[in-house]
């Protein structure tokens, strides 16, 4: 899982630490600003592409296939996908309200990893394997699922 890859000024192509562990993914989710379609090209030579808009994406990342939510079924777990999930206060209230029967919604935009739960719901945040911003490494999502069940989720640190 992925979100805010910002191509090209940060992602010039898919990292080598970031493609490890892609290579063999059932999926691959992208929580919006790709910036150009060019990267959702490149993300589905590794397995199928799942994407929401961000504030920064333009008309051919929605021609690609992204609308500005999503909601999907992944081996029986109820997802939920958007880019911007406001403001830190009142969030898993905010989204198991937005998202109802979603068990997970996938979030990006502000490039801070974020696994938690409440209300219902829970919500996680890869961050952002190439625009790190002030955190100390750049990141992905890894989750596993098995019949309907999230059975792990991690934040892994792919760049300096």
């Amino acid at each position: 899982m992925l979100s805010d890859t910002h191509a090209p000024r940060f992602w010039k192509g898919c990292p080598p630490s970031v493609a490890e562990h892609l290579r063999g993914a059932d999926l691959i989710l992208h929580a919006g600003d790709v910036c150009t379609a060019g990267v959702l090209d490149e993300l589905a030579g590794f397995a199928p592409v799942r994407v929401v808009l961000g504030n920064n994406d333009g008309p051919d990342v929605a021609a690609w296939g992204a609308p500005e939510s999503l909601e999907l079924e992944v081996d029986g777990l109820r997802v939920a996908m958007v880019h911007d999930s406001g403001q830190k206060t009142g969030r898993t209230r905010r989204m198991a309200r937005r998202f109802p029967t979603a068990d997970l919604v996938v979030f990006g935009h502000s490039h801070v990893p974020l696994d938690a739960a409440g209300d219902g719901v829970r919500i996680f945040n890869p961050g952002s394997p190439t625009d790190k911003r002030r955190q100390p490494t750049g990141t992905l999502g890894v989750l596993r699922v098995a019949r309907g069940r999230l059975t792990s989720a991690q934040i892994v640190p792919v760049t300096r």
